[in-house]
């Protein structure tokens, strides 16, 4: 199978660029594969992309001529913001070719993306045809421009109906999908179909006793650090955190105060395997609808538990006591409670748990897996394409 694949990177690089790169990489076993790829600019280049999103048609051109050098029997979409747009969506259906989109946030439907805004979910804009209360919060970067020109963007195309040309849409979850059925996006939820997201394992060393709990990711407001660590003072249990992000700064000056929590910064991905297989529990506080969060999967691939906020796809991905516990994000209390009683837990429970995050992942997240049923889209799409 030829299969041209086209992302849209971010300035820096991020979770969808890194799950695009293994997917790529996975598929080159077995396929032709070509990567038609651009990347977000900062300065004059970026805002001439950010004027040109809705209609860009310079992409378009250069897309074209990719498409009929390469001549791919399938085309998988990943990210188009900002520099690419939709425009050439339309532009690929008069081609003729299948397309296959994964839906790595909510964009399509929310000009935030993360459908997160002042420290709470934000859902107003799925419920309305063109998001005006999301432009009026300035949802995006805190900008009435930047959020009106992206709700432009999408709004415009789909009126013109730009995303029914697309053959399948790809979520990552049950929760990812239902959102969209609940939404304006108005496209057929025949097209909807859930993958998850894969993680490679690596061997690991293993430090004992793994008596300390760990948080991998960015430091962010959405991501719930804050929260989690003015909840964990309360506590004597041993937190070590790793990552970078605009919350550094009083990250840093709690754990400053704080004996029992660690933080590392950014680290390489041998020393964060290296500490997550060594955890007691992976902690994830988040207060946003994370699409499907890699520390997760990273955990369940190295059998260790994950402790979540009760939220969105985690309640998918944590059961209760099978694979970890869930908490009220919001409840510092409930957190207290929750870290409690993973600590009463008997030893024998705590290996019963490990061993059914190494089942799920096996089952549901390995790479064998998911890029089988990748290929089955494929082949459908390939398959109903001819018909």
């Amino acid at each position: 199978m030829r299969i041209l694949i086209i992302h849209n990177q971010y300035q820096h690089i991020g979770g969808e660029d890194f799950v695009m790169g293994q997917e790529m990489e996975a598929l080159r076993k077995n396929h032709e594969i070509d990567l038609y790829t651009v990347r977000n600019q900062k300065g004059s280049q970026g805002y001439l992309q950010y004027l040109l999103y809705p209609m860009n048609w310079l992409e378009v051109k250069k897309i074209k001529q990719r498409i009929q050098e390469f001549k791919p029997d399938l085309i998988h979409i990943h990210n188009m913001h900002y520099a690419l747009g939709p425009l050439f969506i339309l532009h690929i259906k008069k081609m003729k070719i299948p397309m296959v989109m994964t839906l790595h946030n909510f964009r399509l439907i929310c000009p935030s993306a993360t459908l997160f805004h002042g420290g709470n979910i934000f859902l107003n804009s799925i419920k309305e045809d063109f998001p005006w209360d999301a432009v009026k919060r300035k949802v995006l970067e805190n900008s009435y421009l930047k959020t009106f020109w992206i709700a432009f963007t999408y709004w415009i195309h789909r009126k013109r109906g730009t995303f029914k040309h697309i053959d399948r849409f790809i979520t990552l979850s049950e929760f990812s999908k239902s959102i969209f059925a609940k939404s304006k996006f108005n496209v057929s939820m025949d097209k909807f179909v859930v993958k998850p997201n894969f993680v490679k394992v690596e061997a690991v060393n293993k430090e004992y006793p793994s008596d300390y709990f760990v948080y991998v990711g960015r430091l962010s407001e959405e991501k719930g650090i804050l929260p989690l660590l003015h909840a964990w003072k309360a506590t004597d249990h041993k937190l070590k955190i790793f990552g970078t992000g605009p919350l550094q700064k009083e990250v840093e000056i709690i754990v400053s105060n704080s004996p029992n929590i660690q933080y590392f910064g950014f680290q390489d991905k041998q020393t964060l395997s290296n500490n997550i297989a060594s955890a007691t529990a992976v902690i994830v506080p988040s207060v946003c609808y994370e699409s499907m969060p890699l520390s997760v999967l990273e955990a369940f691939a190295l059998g260790t538990p994950v402790i979540a906020s009760s939220i969105g796809i985690l309640t998918e991905m944590v059961v209760p006591l099978y694979t970890g516990l869930l908490f009220d994000p919001h409840n510092h209390i409930d957190l207290v409670q929750k870290l409690a009683e993973w600590k009463s837990l008997p030893a024998a429970k705590i290996e019963e748990i490990k061993e059914n995050c190494l089942k799920e992942y096996l089952e549901k997240y390995s790479q064998p897996i998911v890029m089988d049923e990748l290929e089955r889209i494929y082949s459908d799409v390939l398959a109903k394409s001819k018909n």
